[in-house]
C-alpha cells in the first residue's frame, strides 16, 4: 500500500504517527510539506523537522520537489490532505481515488456563522474542498477533533465516512506510580494551566478559581505557562486580587521544559472554549501523570477524556470549580484519574497504534468490508 500525507510542514505532533506508517510501510510512505515552518514557531524552539527525516517530500524547495508531490497524489493508494492548496491534488480529486481530507471543524465559523455565511473569499475555498466534490464516494474525513463530524455532516458531507484523529505525540515512559507518589509530596496541591494567554484560551478562568479556592481556604498553588496578548494584564489582575501567594505566572517557557513542570503537578486545567482544534497540551499533561479536568468544549476533550474516563470533562465554570475541589478533597480519586490518564495516552493514543489503526481501516475501505477498528484512532464517528 502507497501513502502520501500532505500538510504545511511537519510538526512534532505528526512525528510519532508518521513514524511508525515508515516502519510499516518502507519507502511506500511519504509527508508532502507544502511551506516553510513559521518564523514564529522557530522563535518559540520548535525544530525544522522537514530537514531532519528522509520520508519528507519538501515541494516549496524546487520544481523537481513539486513535480514529485503531484505525482504522489496520482500514483499513492491512499492520500492524506491537512490544509494544503487543492491544486497539489486536484486531479486525484477528478478522478475520485481513496482520498482523506484531515480536518479540525468547519473553518468557516470561528468569526460567526453569519458574518462568514457572506464572506465570499471563505465560501469558495468551502465549496471547492468539500462542496464541489461531495459527490466522490472515495473522499473520507480523518476529524481531529470531536465536534468535527457532527459540523460537516449538517451540511450533508462526508455522511458515514467520519473517523476519530488527531494528535499522536511522543511519550515520555515513567514508573507511573512512582510518579505520582512524587506528585503526592508537593507541600501544597499543584495546578498547572498551559497555554497562550489569548481570549480563547481563557486564563481569566485560572484567576477566577484561585480567588474562589482560597476564599474557601484550599490549600494549593496555580501555575501559568505561556505567553500572549492577555498576559500582562493576567499578571496585574493577579495582583490586584491579591493572589500573588497562590497563582505564579510563569510566562514563556521552552517547549521542551512545559514538561518538567507538568511532572510536578497534580491536577491539570485546561479551559480552552470551542476555539481549540485539538489541544496538545492534553496529550503532554496525560503524558506526565496530571489529574485532567478540562473543558468539554476542546476538540481533543470527549475523544481522550470523555470517551474514556481519563480524566473529567467540565460544562461551566461551576463545574469546573466543583470538581477541582473534589479531587483535591478525594486523594484516592486524583491518584485514579492520574493514572488512567497516563495509561491511556500511552497505550491507547500513540503513534503506534494510529498507524496500525489507520492502515487497517484503509485496507477495509479498498475492500469494501465493514470497519474493523472500533475505539481509539480511525474508528468511526
Amino acid at each position: 500500500m502507497k501513502v502520501t500525507f500532505y500538510s504545511n510542514f511537519l510538526t512534532h505532533h505528526q512525528v510519532p504517527f508518521c513514524l511508525e506508517m515508515q516502519k510499516r510501510l518502507g519507502d511506500d510512505f511519504k509527508f508532502v510539506s507544502t511551506i516553510k515552518i513559521f518564523k514564529w514557531r522557530l522563535d518559540l524552539g520548535f525544530e525544522d523537522l522537514d530537514q531532519k527525516y528522509d520520508f519528507v517530500v519538501r515541494s516549496y524547495e524546487n520544481d523537481e520537489q513539486l513535480k514529485y508531490a503531484k505525482q504522489l497524489a496520482i500514483d499513492s493508494d491512499v492520500v492524506i490532505i491537512g490544509s494544503i492548496p487543492d491544486d497539489l491534488i486536484v486531479e486525484r480529486l477528478k478522478l475520485d481515488k481513496l482520498t482523506f481530507r484531515y480536518r479540525y471543524r468547519i473553518f468557516i465559523f470561528p468569526d460567526g456563522f453569519w458574518k462568514t455565511i457572506f464572506n465570499k473569499e471563505k465560501m469558495k475555498l468551502f465549496w471547492d474542498r468539500h462542496i464541489k466534490y461531495r459527490k466522490n464516494k472515495n473522499l473520507h474525513l480523518l476529524c481531529a477533533n470531536a465536534y468535527g463530524a457532527r459540523d460537516f455532516n449538517k451540511f450533508g458531507l462526508y455522511k458515514n465516512r467520519t473517523y476519530k484523529w488527531g494528535y499522536f505525540l511522543e511519550n515520555n515512559h515513567y514508573d507511573i506510580d512512582e510518579l505520582i507518589k512524587q506528585k503526592e509530596q508537593n507541600d501544597t496541591i499543584q495546578i498547572i494551566w498551559v497555554a497562550r494567554f489569548i481570549k480563547w484560551k481563557h486564563p481569566e478562568v485560572a484567576i477566577r478559581l484561585a480567588k474562589n479556592l482560597k476564599k474557601q481556604s484550599y490549600k494549593f498553588n496555580i501555575q501559568m505557562l505561556g505567553t500572549g496578548k492577555l498576559e500582562e494584564k493576567i499578571r496585574n489582575k493577579v495582583k490586584s486580587e491579591n493572589l500573588s501567594d497562590v497563582v505564579h505566572v510563569v510566562g514563556q517557557v521552552p517547549s521542551d521544559k512545559v514538561k518538567d513542570y507538568m511532572e510536578k503537578a497534580n491536577i491539570f486545567i485546561g479551559t480552552s472554549d470551542s476555539n481549540e482544534g485539538w489541544g496538545a497540551v492534553m496529550n503532554e499533561s496525560m503524558n506526565a501523570g496530571c489529574c485532567i479536568i478540562a473543558n468539554r468544549r476542546m476538540g481533543s476533550v470527549p475523544f481522550l477524556i470523555g470517551d474514556t474516563g481519563a480524566g473529567l470533562m467540565y460544562e461551566d465554570y461551576q463545574d469546573l470549580e466543583n470538581k477541582v475541589k473534589q479531587v483535591i478533597d478525594d486523594k484516592e480519586l486524583r491518584q485514579k484519574l492520574s493514572k488512567e490518564a497516563y495509561n491511556y495516552i500511552t497505550t491507547k493514543w500513540t503513534g503506534e497504534v494510529a498507524a496500525e489503526n489507520v492502515i487497517k481501516m484503509f485496507e477495509d475501505v479498498i475492500n469494501k468490508r465493514e470497519i474493523s477498528v472500533k475505539t481509539g484512532p480511525a474508528s468511526r464517528l
